[in-house]
C-alpha cells in the first residue's frame, strides 16, 4: 500500500528531527516528520533544558563549535519562536555555580578555566567558599569553592519543542504518527521509508531516532552504536526564596525554573529502554540535592520524570550522510545536551541536504568513524 510521498522524510519527532524539518522548510524544502508517539514525548520534552556550552563531553574539543552554534540559534529562537507561535518557551539567561567539595574536584574544576575565560560572551570565575556563599548562602558549608559562569541560559524543554513544531508546521512541515521499520532502496538510493501503514515515497531520509538509533543499523548496513542513557528529574516545592542561579555538582543540578518549582537531577543509568521513574533514583537525586543545599530537606515532591538520552560509544554526536546509500542521513547521539545541540544538529543536516556549507566542521561527527 502506498502511504503517499514527500521530498524528505525525517524519522523521529524529537528536537533534532523537528529542527531539521524547520530549517529545511525555511529554505523552501517540504518534509514529513514521522514520530511513533507524540512530539516531545521522550527526552526532548522531559529534559532539564539547561544551555551550557562551556562544559560536557567533547568540550573543549570537537563538540564546542556545535554547542556554540546551538547557543546562537537558541538566542535567535528566544525571540523568533514566541513571535511566530505565541508559545512562551521560557528562555532566560541563567548563571550557574558549580561546587567543589574535594581537592580533586577543585583541580578538575580549574583545568578548563583558562580556556573558558577566553570564550566570547561568557564570564567565568573561580570563587572560594566565602565568595560562593555570597552568591547563594544556602549552599553547603562543606564546599571548598566553585566555578561561577555567566552567559549560559535555559528553556522549558516541552514548551520549546512545542513552539518549534508549530513554527515548522506553519512553514509547511507535516507531522505524522507511525512506525517506520525500514528504508526502501533502489540501486543504492533511498526511494522511500517502510511503515506498518505502507510505503512513504521520498528521495531523502533523515534518521533522528534518538536512543532507538541502533535500529537504523540494519536499515543502512552501517554500525550506529547508540544506547539509551536513562536520566531522572524531580520537580519540588522548595522552602525559601527561589534560587537566582543554577547550582551544580558532579553532574547534578538544582535550579528554580519559571514554573516556580525547584528542578533537580539527574541520574545516569544503564537501564535499557525502561522509561519508568524509580524510588532508588528519587533517593539518589535527593541525596545529591541535600549535599549541595542541605536546607532542602523539607522540599515536597511535585513531579518525578524519567527519560532516555541517546549516547554514542565515544560520547560524541553522530551526524552526516550514510555512505553507500545516497539520500540517507544520520543525526543522533547528543547525550545529555540534546536541547542545546539539537537545533545546531538540525541546521547542519538541513545544510547538507541543501548542498550548503555547514557552520562548523562535520568530520568529528562522521557516521563512518566506528567502521
Amino acid at each position: 500500500m502506498n502511504a503517499g510521498s514527500s521530498d524528505v522524510v525525517i524519522v523521529g519527532g524529537g528536537v533534532v528531527g523537528i529542527a531539521t524539518a524547520y530549517f529545511l522548510a525555511k529554505a523552501g524544502v517540504p518534509s514529513t516528520v514521522i514520530e511513533r508517539d507524540s512530539v516531545g514525548s521522550h527526552a526532548s520534552g522531559f529534559a532539564y533544558g539547561g544551555l551550557s556550552p562551556l562544559a560536557g563531553a567533547g568540550i573543549p574539543g570537537p563538540v564546542f563549535p556545535l554547542a556554540n552554534e546551538g547557543m546562537r540559534i537558541h538566542r535567535e529562537f528566544s525571540q523568533l519562536l514566541p513571535e511566530e507561535t505565541g508559545v512562551v518557551t521560557e528562555y532566560r539567561v541563567r548563571p550557574s555555580l558549580s561546587l567543589a567539595f574535594m581537592e580533586e574536584e577543585v583541580r578538575e574544576s580549574k583545568k578548563p578555566l583558562a580556556w573558558q575565560q577566553e570564550q566570547e560572551g561568557y564570564r567565568v570565575n573561580w570563587l572560594d567558599a566565602a565568595k560562593a556563599k555570597e552568591i547563594e548562602p544556602r549552599i553547603s558549608d562543606e564546599i571548598l569553592g566553585g566555578v561561577y559562569v555567566e552567559g549560559g541560559a535555559e528553556v522549558e524543554p516541552y514548551k520549546f519543542i512545542l513552539a518549534l513544531t508549530q513554527a515548522a508546521e506553519k512553514l509547511g512541515v507535516t507531522v505524522r504518527h507511525g512506525n517506520v521499520n525500514g528504508i526502501k532502496k533502489e540501486n543504492g538510493r533511498v526511494t522511500g521509508v517502510l511503515m506498518k501503514s505502507g510505503e512513504l515515497a521520498c528521495d531523502k531520509v533523515v534518521l533522528a531516532l534518538g536512543p532507538w538509533s541502533a535500529d537504523a543499523s540494519s536499515w543502512t548496513g552501517l554500525d550506529v552504536p547508540i544506547r539509551p542513557l536513562k536520566g531522572q528529574i524531580l520537580r519540588l516545592q522548595a522552602p525559601g526564596e527561589p534560587f537566582d542561579c543554577s547550582i551544580a555538582w558532579a553532574g547534578n543540578y538544582a535550579n528554580t525554573k519559571m514554573d516556580g518549582l525547584l528542578w533537580t537531577g539527574t541520574t545516569e543509568e544503564e537501564a535499557g529502554f525502561d522509561e519508568n521513574p524509580t524510588t532508588s533514583a528519587r533517593d539518589q537525586v535527593m541525596a545529591s540535592l541535600l549535599k549541595m543545599i542541605p536546607s532542602m530537606l523539607d522540599a515536597e515532591l511535585v513531579q518525578h520524570t524519567a527519560c532516555l538520552r541517546p549516547l554514542s560509544v565515544d560520547g560524541i554526536p553522530i551526524m552526516g550522510a550514510v555512505p553507500n546509500l545516497d539520500g540517507a542521513f544520520l543525526s543522533t547521539g547528543a547525550g545529555r545536551k540534546g536541547i542545546l545541540l539539537g537545533p545546531a544538529m538540525g541546521k547542519a543536516i538541513a545544510d547538507l541536504i541543501l548542498n550548503r556549507e555547514t557552520d562548523f566542521p562535520l568530520e568529528p561527527f562522521s557516521p563512518t568513524r566506528f567502521s
